[in-house]
């Protein structure tokens, strides 16, 4: 006789469900997102903007979107990476795969838990950079793309990341080398004209590269072709890169 299976309710229905589960890190998290998600990268705005203060509003434009690029890093990669390594090590995964869900929507919930977690540390580092640095923020209603689609191939990075650590050192070490990585290279927080044209061409690899791009014109302008550019390129990754985490994903229900 056949095992009764409880049928899988709608894939909305899930989401939701796994939303709400997934916004109560905020329990834990908060505090993660003040000191990775505004300290430091503010600590960055200070540093970096001491000394290109006299290099021009477009440098210090550079700095100031790199930097909520690298707040984008660590309220969404770096704590994706950890909720998941978290699951993994701790067997909440396997709780999971018994539920009546698709896998594809636990990951969709834990990303834009995270998203949503980190909207007030982004706001933040934004109001406090802009002011830190003299440079004036016009918001153009593109922001409303650019902000999801600049965190989600960095958030689907950091679920990858967290699947394929062996243990959670492994993958918090990993995380931060990735993060580094990311920053330096390409023009994300330092104009191209101030990089070696290495650094500049392995950038067009970087879904950071893109991000920093598509902010720095949705907030501070001008708005040019090239953000449908960026904007296209961020997509795709985000849909190689969570096809990668899919496939990584050990989902035992049968």
């Amino acid at each position: 006789m056949p095992p009764n299976r409880r049928k899988p309710p709608p894939l909305l229905v899930q989401l939701v469900d796994l939303l709400l589960i997934e916004l109560t890190n905020w329990r834990w998290s908060w505090r993660s997102l003040v000191i990775t998600g505004v300290i430091t990268p503010l600590l960055s705005v200070v540093a970096l903007g001491f000394f290109a203060r006299d290099s021009g509003r477009d440098t210090l434009a550079y700095v100031l979107t790199g930097s909520l690029v690298m707040s984008l890093m660590f309220a969404n990669m770096g704590n994706v990476r950890s909720h998941f390594a978290y699951l993994r090590f701790m067997g909440a995964l396997d709780y999971f795969a018994t539920l009546p869900i698709q896998r594809y929507m636990l990951i969709l919930a834990v990303v834009l838990s995270f998203l949503l977690l980190s909207l007030p540390s982004l706001v933040a580092t934004a109001l406090a950079g802009s002011l830190v640095l003299g440079v004036s923020i016009t918001l153009h209603p593109a922001i409303l793309l650019v902000v999801p689609l600049c965190a989600l191939p960095l958030a689907g990075i950091g679920a990858l990341l967290g699947f394929i650590a062996r243990t959670p050192e492994e993958g918090s070490s990993l995380n931060l080398l990735v993060t580094m990585v990311l920053l330096g290279l390409g023009p994300v927080m330092i104009p191209p004209d101030h990089l070696p044209g290495t650094l500049v061409a392995l950038g067009r690899l970087s879904p950071a590269t893109y991000a920093a791009s598509a902010l720095r014109q949705a907030l501070i302008g001008p708005v040019t072709g090239q953000i449908v550019v960026d904007l296209a390129v961020l997509a795709g990754l985000t849909i190689v890169i969570f096809w990668l985490v899919g496939r990584k994903m050990d989902w035992r229900q049968g």
